[in-house]
């Protein structure tokens, strides 16, 4: 009965912790674009003039 004194304390205190890291994320808008990084990988780059690709140089 004694490990219940200890453990749900810190139960509780790990649960606080990570609803406020994930409170703290949506309001900093981490949350609101998830499908564009996945889309971005299959679109093809346009060059950038005066930028070179490790490839190109001698």
């Amino acid at each position: 009965m004694d490990i219940l004194f200890l453990t749900i304390p810190i139960a509780l205190v790990l649960a606080l912790i990570f609803l406020g890291v994930f409170i703290s994320s949506v309001l900093k808008g981490q949350f609101e674009d998830l499908d564009t990084p996945a889309h971005r990988i299959l679109l093809e780059e346009k060059s950038i003039k005066g930028k070179t690709n490790e490839s190109e140089q001698p």
